[in-house]
């Protein structure tokens, strides 16, 4: 009984040494170190230095870069980052891969002293530091120099655009040219980015009883589906005759879509014609559709969802901008 005990426990301790034996070649394989048998000294193993892993090539040059950064992107957002990043590189006169933070700093102060807005210089300086994280990511540029840089803080000027409610109707009264009222009153109720209305087509536009729905690729290829109003439908639909699916809905005089500038130059009209004196753009309809919204008791989320804001508290700033109530009103003022 003692032999046949020994003589278990001997093979149990073969097949475990066997087993970890296993294991071991199993990981040695898995690090990349590859074991065989030496032709000249039989049973003895030597490594095989692994196989490097070659990654393909993703950039080719700076403006392939800028190509593919750009790619997906809204065509007024690549028209306006494509003229940022040739700005940038004609200034610094050298390659990404060359460009030091002071090279960034520098480029900063010149768009401040050459007078651009704040807000400009901003979005621009934001769109190299985006330019630059991406070449980072993959791997064309050793390090994302523009990272440590810090963007100028921005003068909340929103109060500011916000129209009354009286200037709308104004301006929206005021139009004679069908085409245009109709634009007009589609910025305003549907909240639309002027890119987003230029590029409606008949297809986008749904019945629905007596007034519609408009379907919108918005921004960073977000859908979105606004109900519009019966009196704003009803205008939208007198502007069709006998237009096809795909032909625009406001139509340019050579037939085609309109172009965003040809958008603003109406909306400015309309606002000198409203007695406006401030430059108002397409964007400031939009600002008020949020704004009296909010003030007339939209739902927060509500209005979040017809704008297409991605987050709630870009809609939160419009009750900042013209807040109803303020603790003020609680102190002793009539000293």
């Amino acid at each position: 009984m003692p032999q046949e005990r020994q003589s278990k426990a001997d093979g149990f301790r073969k097949k475990a040494r066997l087993l970890l034996f296993g294991l071991c070649l199993d990981l040695l394989k898995l690090s990349g170190v590859i074991l065989h048998k030496h032709e000249n000294q039989p049973g003895e193993l030597v490594p095989v230095t692994p196989t490097a892993l070659v990654v393909p090539r993703q950039v080719e040059s700076d403006q392939h870069l800028i190509d593919l950064w750009l790619h997906g992107r809204s065509r007024h957002t690549q028209r306006a980052y494509r003229a940022d990043a040739a700005r940038f590189l004609d200034a610094v006169l050298k390659p990404l891969h060359h460009v030091t933070l002071g090279d960034l700093q520098q480029f900063a102060g010149q768009l401040v002293e050459s007078g651009l807005e704040p807000s400009s210089v901003y979005r621009s300086m934001s769109a190299i530091k985006s330019l630059f994280a991406f070449g980072h990511r993959l791997g064309y540029l050793p390090f994302d120099v523009a990272r440590p840089l810090r963007l100028p803080a921005l003068r909340e000027q929103l109060a500011g655009r916000i129209l009354e409610e009286a200037d709308v109707v104004k301006m929206i009264a005021l139009e004679s040219m069908p085409r245009n009222r109709a634009m007009l009153l589609t910025l305003y109720t549907g909240g639309f980015r002027v890119a987003e209305l230029c590029s409606l087509k008949w297809s986008d536009l749904q019945s629905r009883d007596k007034a519609g729905q408009i379907t919108v690729f918005g921004k960073g290829g977000k859908t979105r589906t606004v109900l519009m109003p019966e009196a704003v439908w009803r205008h939208l639909q007198s502007l069709r005759g006998e237009a096809g699916d795909d032909a625009p809905v406001f139509r340019s005089r050579k037939g085609g879509h309109l172009d965003e500038s040809q958008v603003w130059r109406i909306v400015r009209k309309a606002a000198k014609r409203a007695g406006i004196e401030k430059e108002v753009s397409c964007h400031w309809l939009r600002h008020a559709h949020a704004s009296h919204a909010l003030d007339r008791g939209a739902p927060i989320h509500l209005v979040q969802a017809t704008l297409g804001h991605s987050s709630v508290a870009t809609t939160g700033k419009y009750l900042h901008a013209r807040p109803t109530e303020s603790s003020s009103s609680y102190l002793l003022t009539d000293i």
